[in-house]
């Protein structure tokens, strides 16, 4: 009878609270889809050649493309040589944003490509695996009537990827390579209303500099920023389930201090995770609206990469609490293989992302991608991260088959055991099968949603209704891993409720008003049960 109640009341339970989360689910789907704009707008920029006879230009003064204070154009490298103007006096010059706007730190971050129009010509052809030396040099204001103040200035090589589909003959001279994007320049945040960006292209025969690139016709840019609409509604969301999480995580760990008993590992994890979801839920964000912090990309990848290793370590811990039979139980230790990969997958893409993103701190017209050494580093700590996660994922599939195998076990055997016990295994079984079920869920639906946001063209329109699909897929996978959080704690925090006398157990010496709540353990007030111990001890043996 006491089972049948206890069986009743946990399934209402998760019933109330699995519609309840259901609906903020869609709620948060509904928020970027039909509320936020698209996440981020791509804008191309064409350069303006202007020309800059003087000595040390790059070091006094700043070449606006158009505007009062507009630079001497030319229309074409013709014209210059028509006028004896050399290509090292050339700069082609691009404004950020384009005439009549002004950017807004509610972009948070700039992200820009580039694209040669380079054209064919007999006497001077692309060479191949062809460098290209770049002179660049970033600045802002504030004010149009303001002087330029430089931001950074490098000098980067960028590896030329072109082909050519016509016969490099006579008849072909004029048509233009087709030229793969190269990444030019990223910078974590937008605080200022103008950018200027001067490019020149040094050419030095003697020391083979800028030899063997083609004919320049022209010089693009797509620039990439977040859309300012967006970042309010991801900064409102961030807002509102910060204290949710909070909340949670302090009810979760009161509930645990109550027991007299150490907490459990299961119980510290599931903390652990609180603490990292909380840690990418807090707005820091807002913060950059005010101040010019451009490590926040760099900080962001940290916050994700810290939540996810807690999330994968929390998947092999759970599935190893519940291994009924396992000796190792409880123990941190006993699951160094299976984490063991976890921290060197997640170590080698944080140094991955501190030679890319962490350098361009400094210069953001770094890429680590450039150049032969850079793309081999890269490439091998992507390797040895995305072994790591392949090693994790074997260790979790054997771990999850062990699981279900001790299941099917020991489900034979439940009508033998006594009541206590039974209920024991019975709930321990109804809990795992139940996380699994919505963690497949909720990486199915990360996975649909990425991929149907990859191939769809950003928004489905239905009548007068506009959904914005990859906005839908931010906003609702964000909400999604928050009340999976939240569904952990609130599900597996130790229960305080006597179930009455009828639970005693003589022949085990269990205290009467033992109680039975959703945790790997049986607890009681006053620590760890006999039946567990019990359990535990056959186990052993």
């Amino acid at each position: 009878m006491a089972g049948a109640i206890i069986e009743n009341m946990s399934t209402k339970k998760l019933c109330i609270v699995g519609g309840i989360l259901l609906v903020f689910q869609v709620i948060a789907f509904l928020v970027g889809g039909l509320i936020a704009p698209s996440p981020t707008t791509a804008v191309p920029y064409m350069s303006v050649k202007c020309i800059d006879v003087r000595k040390n230009h790059h070091k006094t003064k700043w070449l606006m493309p158009w505007g009062p204070n507009h630079c001497e154009k030319i229309k074409d490298f013709d014209e210059a040589m028509s006028r004896q103007i050399e290509a090292n006096d050339i700069v082609f010059a691009v404004h950020i944003p384009l005439p009549s706007k002004e950017m807004s730190p509610w972009f948070q971050f700039m992200l820009f490509i580039m694209q040669l129009d380079i054209a064919f010509k007999m006497d001077n052809d692309l060479k191949e695996n062809a460098e290209i030396t770049l002179d660049v040099s970033l600045a802002y204001r504030d004010d149009m009537f303001d002087d330029w103040e430089e931001i950074a200035h490098a000098i980067e090589l960028r590896k030329l990827k072109c082909t050519f589909s016509s016969p490099k003959t006579l008849d072909s001279e004029g048509r233009h390579y087709d030229c793969d994007f190269l990444p030019f320049m990223e910078i974590g945040s937008v605080a200022h209303k103008y950018y200027l960006i001067n490019i020149r292209l040094p050419v030095n025969e003697r020391k083979g500099i800028n030899v063997g690139i083609g004919e320049i016709k022209d010089i693009r840019l797509v620039g990439i920023h977040q859309n300012g609409g967006f970042t309010k509604v991801w900064f409102a969301m961030k807002t509102f389930l910060t204290p949710s999480i909070l909340i949670i995580m302090v009810w979760y760990w009161r509930r645990i201090t109550l027991m007299t008993r150490a907490p459990v590992l299961l119980e510290k994890v599931i903390f652990a995770l609180g603490i990292s979801m909380t840690f990418i839920n807090i707005p820091v964000e807002w913060f950059s609206i005010g101040f010019d912090w451009t490590w926040m990309l760099l900080f962001g990848d940290i916050r994700q990469g810290i939540f996810y290793a807690m999330l994968l370590s929390f998947w092999i811990i759970f599935c190893g609490e519940h291994m009924m039979d396992q000796n190792e139980r409880n123990r941190l230790s006993g699951y160094w293989k299976q984490v063991g990969p976890i921290a060197v997958g997640s170590f080698c893409l944080f140094i991955f992302d501190m030679c890319e993103r962490g350098v361009q701190l400094k210069n953001p017209f770094y890429s680590i991608w450039t150049t032969e050494v850079g793309t081999e580093l890269a490439m091998a700590f992507i390797i040895v991260a995305g072994i790591c996660l392949c090693l994790y994922f074997l260790f979790l599939c054997f771990m999850v088959f062990q699981v279900f195998r001790n299941i099917s076990g020991k489900q034979s055997s439940l009508p033998a055991m006594s009541k206590a016990r039974r209920l024991h295994y019975e709930g321990l079984i109804f809990r795992f099968k139940f996380l699994m079920l919505i963690t497949l869920a909720c990486a199915a639906m990360t996975v649909i949603f990425f991929i149907v946001s990859q191939v769809t063209e950003g928004h489905w329109k239905w009548g007068d209704i506009t959904i914005q699909v990859n906005s839908a897929f931010f906003t609702g996978i964000y909400g999604m891993w928050n009340l999976y959080v939240f569904a952990l704690m609130f599900l597996y925090a130790p229960s305080h409720k006597n179930y009455g006398e009828d639970q005693s157990n003589g022949d085990l010496g269990v205290s009467s008003g033992e109680e039975l709540q959703l945790t790997t353990t049986i607890t009681h007030v006053d620590g760890p049960t006999e039946v567990y111990k019990l359990a535990r001890k056959e186990a052993q043996e």
